[in-house]
Protein backbone atom coordinates (compact mmCIF):
# COMPACT_ATOMS: atom_id res chain seq x y z
CA UNK A 1 0.00 0.00 0.00
CA UNK A 2 3.08 2.26 -0.10
CA UNK A 3 2.05 3.76 -3.45
CA UNK A 4 -1.57 4.28 -2.40
CA UNK A 5 -3.19 7.67 -3.13
CA UNK A 6 -5.69 7.22 -0.31
CA UNK A 7 -4.46 10.34 1.52
CA UNK A 8 -5.06 12.43 -1.62
CA UNK A 9 -8.62 11.13 -1.92
CA UNK A 10 -9.27 11.84 1.77
CA UNK A 11 -7.97 15.39 1.30
CA UNK A 12 -10.25 15.88 -1.70
CA UNK A 13 -13.23 14.59 0.29
CA UNK A 14 -12.42 17.04 3.10
CA UNK A 15 -12.18 19.89 0.60
CA UNK A 16 -15.55 18.96 -0.91
CA UNK A 17 -17.27 18.81 2.47
CA UNK A 18 -15.77 22.13 3.52
CA UNK A 19 -16.67 23.89 0.28
CA UNK A 20 -20.22 22.50 0.29
CA UNK A 21 -20.80 23.84 3.80
CA UNK A 22 -19.24 27.20 2.91
CA UNK A 23 -21.41 27.38 -0.19
CA UNK A 24 -24.57 26.67 1.82
CA UNK A 25 -23.74 29.27 4.51
CA UNK A 26 -23.01 32.00 1.97
CA UNK A 27 -26.03 31.20 -0.20
CA UNK A 28 -28.39 31.44 2.79
CA UNK A 29 -26.76 34.66 4.02
CA UNK A 30 -26.91 36.20 0.53
CA UNK A 31 -30.67 35.60 0.29
CA UNK A 32 -31.26 36.94 3.79
CA UNK A 33 -29.05 40.03 3.52
CA UNK A 34 -30.20 40.94 0.02
CA UNK A 35 -33.89 40.85 0.94
CA UNK A 36 -33.32 42.79 4.17
CA UNK A 37 -31.02 45.22 2.36
CA UNK A 38 -33.70 45.97 -0.23
CA UNK A 39 -36.39 46.34 2.45
CA UNK A 40 -34.16 48.50 4.62
CA UNK A 41 -32.79 50.55 1.69
CA UNK A 42 -29.24 49.74 2.79
CA UNK A 43 -26.50 49.76 0.18
CA UNK A 44 -24.14 48.41 2.83
CA UNK A 45 -26.26 45.30 3.40
CA UNK A 46 -26.83 44.84 -0.33
CA UNK A 47 -23.08 45.12 -0.96
CA UNK A 48 -22.41 42.64 1.82
CA UNK A 49 -25.05 40.32 0.35
CA UNK A 50 -23.44 40.55 -3.09
CA UNK A 51 -20.12 39.81 -1.41
CA UNK A 52 -21.74 36.66 0.02
CA UNK A 53 -23.00 35.73 -3.46
CA UNK A 54 -19.54 36.28 -4.91
CA UNK A 55 -18.13 34.00 -2.24
CA UNK A 56 -20.77 31.38 -2.95
CA UNK A 57 -19.69 31.46 -6.59
CA UNK A 58 -16.06 31.10 -5.52
CA UNK A 59 -16.91 28.09 -3.38
CA UNK A 60 -19.01 26.59 -6.17
CA UNK A 61 -16.18 26.99 -8.66
CA UNK A 62 -13.74 25.65 -6.06
CA UNK A 63 -15.99 22.63 -5.51
CA UNK A 64 -15.92 21.96 -9.23
CA UNK A 65 -12.11 22.20 -9.23
CA UNK A 66 -11.48 19.69 -6.40
CA UNK A 67 -9.53 16.73 -7.74
CA UNK A 68 -9.11 18.32 -11.17
CA UNK A 69 -5.85 19.04 -12.99
CA UNK A 70 -3.83 22.12 -12.01
CA UNK A 71 -4.77 24.00 -15.19
CA UNK A 72 -8.47 23.54 -14.44
CA UNK A 73 -7.99 24.75 -10.86
CA UNK A 74 -6.14 27.83 -12.10
CA UNK A 75 -8.87 28.56 -14.64
CA UNK A 76 -11.53 28.12 -11.96
CA UNK A 77 -9.74 30.55 -9.64
CA UNK A 78 -9.42 33.07 -12.48
CA UNK A 79 -13.14 32.81 -13.26
CA UNK A 80 -14.06 33.32 -9.60
CA UNK A 81 -11.95 36.49 -9.53
CA UNK A 82 -13.71 37.84 -12.62
CA UNK A 83 -17.11 37.07 -11.03
CA UNK A 84 -16.09 39.05 -7.96
CA UNK A 85 -15.21 42.12 -10.01
CA UNK A 86 -18.40 42.04 -12.10
CA UNK A 87 -20.62 41.79 -9.02
CA UNK A 88 -18.72 44.59 -7.28
CA UNK A 89 -19.19 46.88 -10.28
CA UNK A 90 -22.93 46.26 -10.00
CA UNK A 91 -22.82 47.41 -6.37
CA UNK A 92 -20.95 50.58 -7.37
CA UNK A 93 -23.74 51.39 -9.82
CA UNK A 94 -26.29 50.97 -7.01
CA UNK A 95 -24.27 53.26 -4.73
CA UNK A 96 -24.28 55.98 -7.39
CA UNK A 97 -28.01 55.51 -8.01
CA UNK A 98 -28.86 55.84 -4.32
CA UNK A 99 -26.57 58.86 -3.96
CA UNK A 100 -28.34 60.64 -6.82
CA UNK A 101 -31.92 59.66 -5.96
CA UNK A 102 -31.65 59.29 -2.19
CA UNK A 103 -32.28 56.49 0.31
CA UNK A 104 -33.32 55.99 3.93
CA UNK A 105 -31.33 53.06 5.32
CA UNK A 106 -32.56 51.34 8.48
CA UNK A 107 -29.68 51.51 10.94
CA UNK A 108 -31.00 48.77 13.26
CA UNK A 109 -31.33 46.30 10.39
CA UNK A 110 -27.79 47.13 9.27
CA UNK A 111 -26.34 46.44 12.71
CA UNK A 112 -28.35 43.29 13.44
CA UNK A 113 -27.77 41.60 10.10
CA UNK A 114 -24.21 42.86 9.88
CA UNK A 115 -23.58 41.11 13.19
CA UNK A 116 -25.31 37.95 11.95
CA UNK A 117 -23.18 37.98 8.79
CA UNK A 118 -20.06 38.50 10.91
CA UNK A 119 -20.88 35.36 12.89
CA UNK A 120 -21.44 33.40 9.68
CA UNK A 121 -18.13 34.53 8.20
CA UNK A 122 -16.17 33.75 11.35
CA UNK A 123 -17.63 30.25 11.10
CA UNK A 124 -16.51 30.11 7.45
CA UNK A 125 -12.99 31.19 8.44
CA UNK A 126 -12.81 28.42 11.02
CA UNK A 127 -13.90 25.88 8.40
CA UNK A 128 -11.42 26.96 5.73
CA UNK A 129 -8.47 27.75 8.03
CA UNK A 130 -6.65 24.44 7.64
CA UNK A 131 -6.84 24.70 3.84
CA UNK A 132 -5.53 28.28 3.62
CA UNK A 133 -2.07 27.20 2.44
CA UNK A 134 -3.39 24.59 0.03
CA UNK A 135 -4.13 24.68 -3.69
CA UNK A 136 -5.10 27.82 -5.55
CA UNK A 137 -8.88 27.25 -5.39
CA UNK A 138 -8.70 26.76 -1.60
CA UNK A 139 -6.46 29.79 -1.10
CA UNK A 140 -9.02 31.84 -3.03
CA UNK A 141 -11.71 30.70 -0.60
CA UNK A 142 -9.55 31.73 2.37
CA UNK A 143 -8.83 35.19 0.95
CA UNK A 144 -12.49 36.00 0.35
CA UNK A 145 -13.66 34.67 3.73
CA UNK A 146 -11.01 36.75 5.50
CA UNK A 147 -12.02 39.90 3.63
CA UNK A 148 -15.69 39.33 4.49
CA UNK A 149 -15.08 39.67 8.22
CA UNK A 150 -13.68 43.16 7.68
CA UNK A 151 -16.66 44.08 5.48
CA UNK A 152 -19.13 42.86 8.13
CA UNK A 153 -17.50 45.01 10.81
CA UNK A 154 -17.76 47.94 8.40
CA UNK A 155 -21.52 47.39 7.94
CA UNK A 156 -22.08 47.31 11.72
CA UNK A 157 -20.07 50.51 12.18
CA UNK A 158 -21.89 52.22 9.29
CA UNK A 159 -25.25 51.25 10.82
CA UNK A 160 -24.23 52.93 14.06
CA UNK A 161 -23.13 56.05 12.16
CA UNK A 162 -26.41 56.18 10.22
CA UNK A 163 -28.23 56.24 13.57
CA UNK A 164 -25.94 58.76 15.28
CA UNK A 165 -25.63 61.16 12.34
CA UNK A 166 -29.15 60.62 10.96
CA UNK A 167 -27.61 60.44 7.49
CA UNK A 168 -27.57 57.89 4.67
CA UNK A 169 -23.99 58.76 3.72
CA UNK A 170 -22.27 56.21 6.03
CA UNK A 171 -24.34 53.47 4.36
CA UNK A 172 -23.29 54.62 0.90
CA UNK A 173 -19.66 54.88 1.95
CA UNK A 174 -19.53 51.34 3.36
CA UNK A 175 -21.28 50.01 0.24
CA UNK A 176 -18.68 51.76 -1.88
CA UNK A 177 -15.82 50.48 0.32
CA UNK A 178 -17.05 46.87 0.24
CA UNK A 179 -17.36 47.01 -3.54
CA UNK A 180 -13.75 48.23 -3.81
CA UNK A 181 -12.70 45.54 -1.35
CA UNK A 182 -14.34 42.86 -3.46
CA UNK A 183 -12.66 44.21 -6.61
CA UNK A 184 -9.31 44.11 -4.81
CA UNK A 185 -9.90 40.51 -3.76
CA UNK A 186 -10.91 39.55 -7.28
CA UNK A 187 -7.77 41.11 -8.72
CA UNK A 188 -5.64 39.33 -6.10
CA UNK A 189 -7.03 35.95 -7.13
CA UNK A 190 -6.59 36.68 -10.84
CA UNK A 191 -2.99 37.73 -10.17
CA UNK A 192 -2.35 34.58 -8.12
CA UNK A 193 -3.87 32.38 -10.84
CA UNK A 194 -1.78 34.07 -13.53
CA UNK A 195 1.35 33.59 -11.43
CA UNK A 196 0.69 29.87 -11.05
CA UNK A 197 -0.09 29.57 -14.75
CA UNK A 198 3.24 31.18 -15.63
CA UNK A 199 5.05 28.83 -13.22
CA UNK A 200 3.48 25.80 -14.91
CA UNK A 201 4.47 27.15 -18.32
CA UNK A 202 7.98 27.81 -17.02
CA UNK A 203 8.32 24.24 -15.79
CA UNK A 204 6.76 22.84 -18.95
Amino acid sequence: MSGCDCHIEIEHQEQRRTLMLLLAINAVMFCMEFVIGMMGQSTGLIADAVDMLADALVYGVGLYAVGKASKIKIRAAHISGVFQIILALGVLVDVIRRYLFGSEPESLLMMVFGLLALGANIWCLMLIAKHRHGEIHMRASWIFSKNDVIANVGVIFAGAMVYLLDSHLPDLLIGFAIALFVIRGGRAIIKEASKEKNEIIGHG
